[in-house]
């Protein structure tokens, strides 16, 4: 069955739940400090228009939070909003805790699969810093994979529980990446949103223009990404179905299998997959993260 939870605020357990503490976050990383800016309301922010602000928020977050010392990633890749990425470890670590007489199972016995993990490696990290966890992370660009071993190589104690493989085919999720012996208690995921290069300028420039009514300026995605991370052919919805079908096969070597879903229109075909299937179980848990909505689909065999 699906059971829906709706939250409105981040997850009880996420440090960022009050906001950010400019001073924490100024003393943690000094570059910080020249992208702090005063809110016509008076108060302190930074520009989230600019992707370099992004960035350096990122890496002051990670500093102060999470004794990540060096963290960068690879020029225009995605670079993940920290607090809503924590959201995600946090409510998956609540799933496996169900299985757990409530109890979060944490350190190195718990082994993790993170589709596209991206240059930022950004759920293995904040998955071992909080609950220890051991994470496997694959993706189908060998660049990204690359800034991700040199990264976790610079931050102490990273390199003893995250590894990464390559997908060498881009058409598949679970195979050749799985080995027989292999068992991850539980797989995350941020899939490709768009269905094409068209659609996401298309809706990046309409969400940039609503943003900045009346302002002479060119749109700038400003949490960047490559195209492999933001779209693939079908879209969202094609690529968490193909790791629904793909999971299938692999079901005794799988326990959670989770992803974002950030379209709420794809959830409901998406949820009618898994109880076609018969999974044995499936959980919808929505999330808010500012003002916006987005959803993680669960489900297991």
């Amino acid at each position: 069955m699906d059971s829906k939870k709706k939250k409105n605020v981040l997850h009880p357990r996420n440090i960022h739940q009050s906001g950010y503490d400019f001073p924490q976050l100024t003393e943690a990383n000094r570059g910080f400090k020249d992208y702090i800016i005063e809110t016509e309301f008076g108060t302190v922010s930074i520009d989230f228009a600019n992707p370099k602000a992004v960035i350096e928020l990122n890496k002051a977050l990670l500093k102060a939070y999470y004794n990540i010392q060096n963290w960068s990633i690879l020029k225009n890749s995605l670079c993940p909003p920290i607090p809503g990425r924590a959201d995600y470890i946090h409510y998956v670590a609540d799933l496996l805790a169900a299985d757990n007489d409530g109890v979060i199972p944490t350190g190195a016995q718990i082994n993790v699969l993170d589709i596209g993990t991206g240059s930022s490696v950004i759920y293995p990290i904040l998955g071992e810093r909080t609950y220890g966890w051991k994470f496997l992370g694959t993706d189908i660009d060998i660049a990204a994979l690359n800034h991700a071993r040199s990264l976790v190589k610079t931050n102490e104690g990273l390199s003893r529980k995250i590894v990464f493989q390559l997908q060498e085919n881009r058409e598949h999720i679970f195979e050749g990446i799985l080995n027989k012996e292999d068992y991850f208690d539980l797989v995350v995921c941020n899939p490709p949103f768009f269905a094409s290069r068209e659609e996401n300028w298309q809706k990046t420039t309409k969400k940039f223009h609503n943003v900045h009514k009346g302002e002479e300026a060119l749109p700038v995605q400003n949490f960047g990404g490559h195209p492999n991370e933001l779209w693939c052919k079908g879209g969202e919805r094609k690529f968490v179905r193909d790791m629904i079908n793909e999971s299938m096969r692999f079901k005794k070597q799988l326990g959670w299998t989770t992803s974002l879903v950030s379209n709420k229109e794809n959830l409901k075909p998406l949820v009618a997959t898994l109880e076609y299937n018969k999974a044995s179980q499936v959980e919808v848990i929505n999330m808010m993260q500012g003002q916006k909505a987005i959803r993680i689909l669960a489900w297991k065999w």
